[in-house]
């Protein structure tokens, strides 16, 4: 254990039960599983609906960018706009009546590891909704809260230590990142690097059981599949030169985004201009969709075309600026979301029509191949968690070996930027009393 989480419960802790200790563990995995395979259900459910794509079936063939880009322009204002009134009379309702939120690194740090199971839930369920519906923040917070909440209340059962109690609230919600995206490596990299910053064998163990456990439980509904669909690149002396070069230009994007974002989060409203912001916020972005559907959803869309090459520098350009913009907006208007989806998403933008100008003086760059290696080292940086973010990358594509070579370098490239960035112009303060999910200074969780 590490020695920070030692100094937090004492020397005094009691032996703790590894029979009981397994046993939750193995619960939380399953349990972690379930609620991330039922939000992910849900979400489906809520796009086929409001979009009215295969209506008939919770998972399709037919991918959410189909489906928004199909349908009329019309539509999409419309169900952006009712995103909009859900969003902020939903979340309004929560903070007026709710029992105040408690974030997942909070519980992890403190000495009594527990959140509010039914505002959680609500907070996670209008997350899943309002992505569903085409907020363009990102759905993986949702996932990782309910699995914290179910950990904490087993281990709080079990009568756990609050040591144990601490690692089974950061296993689960590293379980529930790999039941909702089929990352179970990721997952368990999530709760060692981010949120408990040690690698000892005692959590090791429980990250990885908890992570594999969910990751499994989740294909019953949703099936062992990958996010992303890429072809087989190959390694070139322009891609490796590319990363090494161009991996402090996404260090510098990371830092002016997470700038961006933080500040977006810390003003955020919690009382009646909260309805009043989304709903204006989400009705321009459904006037921007009827024009440009891929900027609809979490950045899935966006990042999948980036790695598949079927974008034009052009309209990358316009999809990265408007990107930045919206999902900035809606922080600031109050919604909630995470930032994975979209970092990646803009990461592969960025590194599209990075690479759109590299091919004009050294031709032969694979632009998808760039994207890639952009995504993870954006995402690497503007999430301070470089290991994490590889590991995501790699689950995600399941590109070939050879492409880990550029990423790390383009990944130490962008991460020894932001920090120089930060330690010459630090990082926003964000008041700690912010919601569940919400961006760190130090990392976010």
């Amino acid at each position: 254990m590490s020695a920070e989480i030692d100094r937090r419960t004492g020397p005094a802790e009691a032996p703790r039960s590894l029979v009981r200790f397994a046993v939750v563990t193995v619960l939380t995995g399953v349990g972690a599983g379930i609620g991330g395979m039922a939000l992910a259900l849900l979400l489906h459910a809520i796009q086929h609906v409001a979009y009215g794509y295969s209506v008939a079936h919770m998972i399709s063939t037919e991918s959410f960018l189909e489906g928004v880009t199909d349908t009329v322009p019309l539509r999409r204002l419309l169900v952006l706009t009712v995103c909009g009134l859900i969003a902020g009379f939903g979340w309004w309702a929560l903070y007026r009546f709710g029992r105040p939120l408690v974030s997942i690194r909070q519980a992890v740090k403190s000495d009594n590891p527990r959140m509010p199971g039914v505002s959680t839930t609500i907070h996670a369920l209008l997350q899943i909704i309002t992505v569903a519906m085409g907020s363009p923040l990102g759905r993986e917070v949702a996932p990782r809260e309910i699995g914290s909440v179910w950990a904490a209340w087993l281990a709080q059962r079990a009568g756990l230590s609050v040591r144990d109690r601490q690692i089974m609230v950061a296993c689960g919600a590293g379980a529930g990142l790999a039941a909702v995206y089929n990352v179970p490596l990721g997952g368990a990299v999530f709760v060692l690097e981010v949120l408990l910053c040690t690698f000892d064998w005692a959590v090791v163990v429980p990250a990885l059981a908890t992570s594999a456990i969910a990751a499994v439980v989740a294909w019953i509904g949703l099936g062992n599949e990958h996010q992303y669909q890429v072809p087989q690149f190959t390694l070139t002396a322009q891609l490796m030169v590319s990363s090494v070069v161009c991996g402090p230009l996404f260090g510098l994007a990371a830092y002016g985004f997470t700038r961006l974002t933080s500040r977006a989060r810390a003003l955020a409203p919690k009382d009646w201009r909260l309805p009043v912001l989304t709903i204006l916020n989400f009705a321009v972005i459904g006037l921007l969709a009827m024009s440009w559907p891929q900027l609809l959803g979490n950045g899935k869309g966006p990042a999948g075309l980036s790695f598949d090459s079927h974008l034009t520098v052009g309209l990358a350009a316009i999809l990265l600026v408007l990107k930045v913009v919206i999902t900035s907006s809606s922080l600031r208007s109050g919604a909630e979301g995470g930032l994975l989806t979209p970092g990646i998403a803009i990461g592969a933008l960025f590194a599209l029509v990075i690479a759109g100008l590299l091919n004009q003086i050294w031709p032969g760059m694979q632009p998808g191949a760039f994207a890639i290696v952009g995504a993870a080292a954006f995402l690497a940086a503007s999430m301070q968690m470089p290991i994490t973010a590889v590991v995501l990358i790699l689950e995600f594509t399941r590109v070939n070996h050879d492409l880990l070579i550029p990423i790390l370098l383009a990944v130490g490239g962008s991460v020894s930027t932001l920090k120089l960035a930060a330690r010459w112009f630090p990082l926003p303060f964000v008041p700690a009393k912010r919601p569940v999910g919400a961006v760190s200074i130090e990392r976010t969780a």
